[in-house]
């Protein structure tokens, strides 16, 4: 069966309160805008979840609800993990091998530098030295499971970013 994974990195946040919480920042005015913005181009590349897996803090949050939106997603069926909060890269693989096997396509939203070092092993042929923030890279893989993920041959089809020209 053919599995797309779309990883997708929180939206731009605010440091207007310096005595906020890093977990609690929410977006700023530019991740407001990047998000659905984002999402909307998700819709046109077709890249419809039938799962999305986000972070628990406020911002991955926001960014979550806002590209859900964009693509007909349920936000009420989003799953919040909070061990996507500045995970290790292999967190994300963890979290991949509970989806149900029934599921085709999959969002995380998640934080860097952990989302720049998990896309940087997706494929030999795909490397970015950072993961802007709302940038998404979306990848597809043959596996009967999600529990094969590592071992499977995957090709990045899209690198995206609020400021990529289009």
């Amino acid at each position: 069966m053919e599995r797309t994974l779309v990883m997708i990195r929180h939206a731009k946040s605010s440091w207007a309160n310096p005595l906020q919480s890093d977990f609690e920042r929410p977006l700023n005015d530019r991740g407001e805008h990047d998000a659905p913005m984002m999402g909307e181009r998700l819709k046109k590349n077709k890249l419809i979840p039938d799962l999305i897996i986000a972070s628990t803090a406020k911002r991955a949050k926001q960014t979550a609800k806002k590209i859900a939106k964009e693509v007909g997603y349920d936000h009420d069926k989003i799953v919040w993990n909070e061990t996507l909060y500045h995970c290790i890269p292999s967190v994300f693989e963890e979290v991949l091998y509970e989806v149900d096997d029934n599921t085709k396509t999959v969002f995380i939203v998640g934080h860097n530098p952990g989302i720049t070092d998990f896309v940087n092993h997706l494929s030999s042929k795909f490397k970015t030295d950072i993961m802007p923030t709302c940038g998404i890279v979306a990848c597809k893989f043959d596996a009967q499971q999600w529990n094969e993920f590592n071992g499977a041959d995957k090709k990045v089809f899209l690198f995206d970013y609020p400021k990529k020209e289009i």
